[in-house]
């Protein structure tokens, strides 16, 4: 399969040009315009053959050449063989989607080695690498794994960085949906940069997940 033919001949040019403007951090001649159910069957495909020689080719010239390589990464069954190639990946992930899109399903039967990833990635010196380790925290570690230091560690980061202090909303407003009492008590106490603290508020009041009263006493906490 030569897999650049196959992603142009599933091009469509007006989804092209929507996409391009929802991810500016992507020159927009390199985005080919593929939908992402479209990926993710390819992804699927993929798998069953030779995909080793496409993930070993980086980087890619092409943002959809990056998604298809995200959905085939998640599909890998082997844990160690997964990280492997996450890890090699992770330097090469230059936008939001890429890194949003990229959850590989076997990380859910190995969360307790996952955490020592998750650990180097948010101390990572790159924006989706550290985007991508807060995200995991979100996906895995909000539920019955969840442990209140996984808290700590996400309001512990500290940038510049609009995607990761976006990733630190989202996360903390995900986290008061479903750990409510020691999310609350970072937004009460002031530990989150401004931009992160205003943003978490107006997440979590746009949320369903969120109760009513707690969103009217989440819009008294918003920080000038």
């Amino acid at each position: 399969m030569n897999i650049k033919d196959e992603l142009f001949k599933l091009q469509d040019t007006k989804y092209r040009d929507f996409q391009a403007k929802l991810i500016p951090t992507v020159k927009s001649d390199t985005v080919i315009g593929v939908r992402t159910p479209q990926l993710r069957s390819l992804a699927k495909e993929i798998v069953k053959e030779d995909y080793l020689s496409f993930i070993n080719e980086l980087p890619h010239k092409y943002f959809d050449e990056n998604q298809l390589h995200a959905f085939i990464l998640s599909e890998i069954k082997d844990y160690d063989e997964c990280i492997n190639y996450i890890n090699k990946f992770l330097p090469y992930v230059d936008n939001w989607a890429t890194c949003d899109q990229m959850s590989p399903k076997v990380f859910k039967k190995h969360k307790k080695e996952l955490l020592n990833h998750i650990k180097v990635w948010i101390k990572s010196k790159d924006t989706y690498t550290v985007r991508f380790g807060i995200g995991m925290l979100m996906q895995h570690y909000l539920d019955d794994d969840f442990k209140p230091e996984y808290i700590k560690w996400v309001s512990s980061i500290k940038s510049d960085e609009y995607y990761i202090n976006m990733m630190i909303a989202w996360y903390f407003a995900t986290a008061l949906a479903k750990q409510y009492k020691d999310a609350i008590l970072y937004i009460e106490n002031n530990k989150l940069d401004i931009l992160v603290h205003n943003k978490t508020i107006q997440k979590a009041c746009e949320s369903f997940r969120i109760t009513v009263e707690h969103k009217d006493y989440l819009k008294t906490l918003k920080r000038r």
